[in-house]
């Protein structure tokens, strides 16, 4: 929250305005509060015949959401009026554009948690903001536990308007996350390829009988009776929480990098389209021992884009294609949709 909190100081306090105004800068903002819940996947009847016919149920507890959220951001022409309440359920696609739709200040700061098919995930996107005819300012923290992404971002760029449609931009990134280049199981790759597995769990503190064909858990708990469940069942989660372990004993690395962006938007009632797009060719490498520069091996490239589009044909018939990808690192989160509407009179 330090970080955030620097951010929107950093950004107000590089306006062109000497004289910090609240009320101006969160005029027509909304807080929200909000929770929504369902049911999750069915239950499901798994059959054992080990000890004689036996029935378990696995139950999926239900899906919840609770949302908190403050938010200032001026709808594009395309964006349907927002509802009555806003719920937390909102996803704007446009908010990952690098300009809004008006100049000045605007921010977003989201908390979700969440479960999901019975897991437990603590999101958050948080942005401020500013946005002049010569130059971006941006701040971002998101932690999308789906996509396995988690990072800060700050951008300082050069705006270059051609037009009151389109405009490039062009400056600098930092962004500081996990070390993601680092692999906490390669020192235990053998040469052949395969993974020193057995004694990995050992050092691990798993038990094993080999003779009685016994495994157990480091809290003493029998696992595994059966080579095949040992190296089908419990090797894999062993693996996943070393390797979550490892990685949670790093510090965050800082990574600086030159970035290229544009953004188009034009609206009529009948035709819209809306595309951004930044692109990240040449990230300086600061010699850390866990730098993604040291997985990538030379240079890689980082991109992140949207593209809103929208035609209505006559009065009855139209389509739209909207979606954004986003690829940093070796992680990649996106979402899309198309469709046809028809009204019928």
């Amino acid at each position: 929250m330090k970080k955030l909190i620097t951010i929107l100081a950093l950004c107000i306090a590089t306006s062109t305005n000497a004289q910090v105004d609240f009320k101006k800068y969160f005029k027509f903002a909304t807080f929200y509060a909000a929770a929504n819940g369902g049911n999750s996947i069915s239950d499901v009847e798994v059959f054992s015949v080990t000890d004689g016919l036996q029935t378990f149920t696995l139950e999926t507890p239900y899906d919840y959401n609770l949302a908190l959220g403050i938010r200032k951001i001026a709808r594009f022409g395309y964006e349907n009026k927002a509802q009555t309440f806003y719920d937390g359920t909102e996803d704007s696609w446009s908010d990952g554009a690098n300009i809004g739709k008006v100049s000045g200040l605007e921010f977003l700061f989201e908390l979700d948690y969440k479960r999901q098919q019975g897991i437990d995930y603590l999101d958050q996107h948080h942005f401020v903001r500013f946005v002049e005819d010569k130059y971006i300012i941006k701040g971002e923290y998101l932690e999308d536990g789906f996509a396995d992404i988690k990072y800060f971002e700050t951008s300082e760029r050069y705006r270059y308007k051609v037009n009151d449609k389109l405009s490039f931009n062009a400056g600098a990134v930092q962004r500081l996350s996990e070390p993601y280049g680092y692999d906490p199981l390669a020192e235990w790759i053998l040469d052949n390829g395969n993974i020193h597995y057995t004694y990995l769990a050992l050092q691990e503190g798993y038990n094993v009988d080999v003779a009685a064909s016994e495994y157990f858990s480091p809290d003493g708990e029998l696992v595994a009776t059966s080579k095949e469940v040992w190296e089908e069942v419990v090797i894999p989660i062993m693996l996943s929480n070393y390797a979550d372990k490892k990685r949670g004993e790093l510090d965050n690395t800082i990574l600086h990098s030159v970035v290229f962006g544009c953004d188009y938007y034009k609206y009529t009632k009948t035709f819209w389209t809306h595309i951004w797009a930044n692109v990240m060719p040449y990230h300086l490498d600061g010699g850390n021992d866990y730098s993604y520069h040291k997985y990538e091996g030379s240079q890689w490239l980082d991109y992140s884009g949207g593209l809103i589009f929208g035609y209505k044909l006559n009065r009855h018939l139209g389509t739209f294609v909207e979606g954004k990808y986003n690829k940093y690192w070796n992680r990649k989160w996106y979402d899309f949709k198309f469709g046809v509407n028809y009204v019928i009179f």
